[in-house]
């Protein structure tokens, strides 16, 4: 079996840039591709802040229901702040909540993997929309906001003792990946006959692109297993004026990347790629793709699209 855990032939110094940022405001439901995103200490702002839960307050994903990757939330402004999240999808009437509803909302529990955290019911209005779209195979669906009072910690096995926080996400507040590592994995499965695929099946919050600088190497497929901890130059000329995020744990994949999000419809082939080169013994030999982050610096910083990042090799 190829390994893909080799070092690249590289300068001293790991270079890349922003090529793309994605906010995921409900957890499995479509993803939005914004061109900047507030720092936060549980990643970037609004991501994975909601989650639809069934009648016992349990989780439900794209695992359960393919066709939540066919909600497309969006965020509208109003002043500056986000007042609002509306749902968009086919064949259904748009809705819109408004964000600031914890005043009225309902506070309960509800359950993230083995985490049961405090949440607020964003009322029935939305509950009849998600069951009417998703079907009531799960009975009633519910969306809840996460109470952004209450810490949720990632893994502390993981983060070496680190307090990391993080809201509905799997369990890591910044989820990090590269064009490189999609245009490998694309090019094993066109050569299979497989169609190309797109980032979104892997739900990345923070996607590397090659350097712009002079005489940077590009970015090698999966370059982001091998990085200690990377800065975002989120000021060019001011090394104090930068955003950290610290690599801590491949990210195992699930199924979903084989859920199509454009139709929903689920074919084996990214993950039967993955089977053969990203067996990853950090995970026990769970197929990996991307890198779960932690921000160490820079709470409050503003990433941009085609902001520069530096960081030192860590093999």
């Amino acid at each position: 079996m190829t390994s893909s855990f080799q070092p690249s032939t590289s300068p001293a110094e790991f270079q890349a840039r922003i090529a793309a940022l994605w906010v995921f405001p409900i957890k499995s439901c479509a993803g939005i591709s914004v061109q900047q995103a507030v720092l936060t200490p549980t990643g970037l702002a609004h991501d994975r802040a909601w989650m639809v839960v069934d009648r016992e307050g349990e989780m439900v994903t794209q695992r359960e229901l393919p066709r939540m990757a066919l909600i497309q939330p969006e965020l509208v402004e109003a002043n500056g702040r986000v007042s609002e999240l509306v749902l968009h999808a086919h064949g259904m009437a748009t809705l819109h909540l408004a964000v600031a509803a914890e005043a009225t909302a309902s506070p309960c529990q509800v359950r993230v993997w083995n985490d049961e955290v405090p949440a607020f019911d964003m009322g029935p209005a939305v509950a009849q929309w998600l069951t009417d779209f998703l079907g009531s195979s799960l009975g009633l669906l519910r969306l809840v906001r996460f109470d952004a009072k209450h810490q949720r910690l990632s893994s502390l096995q993981w983060t070496q003792g680190e307090s990391a926080f993080n809201q509905f996400s799997d369990g890591f507040p910044v989820l990090v990946a590269s064009t490189a590592s999609l245009d490998e994995l694309n090019t094993r499965m066109q050569a299979k006959g497989e169609a190309a695929v797109d980032m979104r099946r892997f739900r990345a919050n923070v996607v590397l692109g090659d350097s712009d600088a002079p005489h940077a190497l590009g970015v090698m497929p999966h370059d982001e297993d091998r990085i200690g901890t990377f800065t975002i130059h989120t000021q060019a000329d001011a090394q104090r004026e930068s955003a950290q995020l610290k690599p801590m744990k491949p990210c195992p994949r699930c199924p979903i990347p084989n859920i199509d999000p454009d139709s929903a419809q689920t074919h084996p082939a990214v993950n039967a790629a993955l089977q053969a080169y990203r067996q990853d013994p950090r995970v026990n030999g769970a197929l990996t793709f991307g890198m779960n982050c932690m921000p160490t610096a820079g709470v409050g910083h503003l990433l941009r699209v085609g902001q520069r990042v530096s960081a030192d090799w860590a093999f």
